[in-house]
């Protein structure tokens, strides 16, 4: 699906992200070869997180800067624990930096995180978008590991819970700590 033939200059930024957003293969694998693009998936890792804590907040400040350092670690993280399970475990051919540069771009439905200030209809789209950047994000270890779907997708699942486990143990203990007023 080539939606974004026609947006921008090839290479461009919006170019990119329009096809990412669309599931376009092409994209994936040109900034998974585009060792120049890693700016530019940290840009769209930066934006989806400002949109997110936009769409989230009542005022559309506060938690931004918590919101881009949170998401720009994440991201790091992520590549390299789905390059490490991917690469090692299941012997795809990428690096870290096209993991990061093909899963950054997927991130761009993130976007429209800032549809979260819609009354009523906001929850159900933050839901739906996360949904759609699961899929990107599926496509972006398929493409960049060069392995199956289904790997890709034993991927995403055996790094999601490495990455979510110990952040709910901090997260509950940090609440446990300091939330109930202690």
């Amino acid at each position: 699906m080539v939606v974004a033939g026609n947006i921008g200059a090839p290479g461009s930024l919006t170019r990119r992200a329009v096809g990412a957003a669309t599931l376009d293969i092409a994209t994936y694998e040109e900034v998974e070869a585009d060792t120049q693009a890693t700016m530019q998936a940290a840009l769209v890792v930066a934006l989806s997180a400002i949109a997110r804590a936009v769409g989230a907040s009542d005022d559309g400040s506060s938690g931004i800067i918590g919101a881009l350092i949170g998401a720009l670690v994440g991201w790091a993280l992520w590549a390299a624990l789905t390059y490490f399970i991917g690469a090692k475990i299941f012997h795809g051919t990428a690096n870290w930096g096209e993991l990061a540069r093909t899963l950054g771009f997927a991130q761009a439905p993130g976007f429209l995180y800032l549809l979260g200030v819609l009354p009523v209809l906001g929850g159900l789209f933050e839901w739906l978008i996360g949904i759609w950047i699961l899929v990107a994000g599926v496509i972006a270890i398929r493409q960049a590991l060069d392995i199956t779907t289904g790997k890709a997708i034993i991927v995403a699942l055996i790094g999601w819970v490495v990455m979510v486990i110990p952040m709910l143990v901090l997260g509950t203990a940090f609440w446990l700590s300091f939330g109930k007023g202690g």
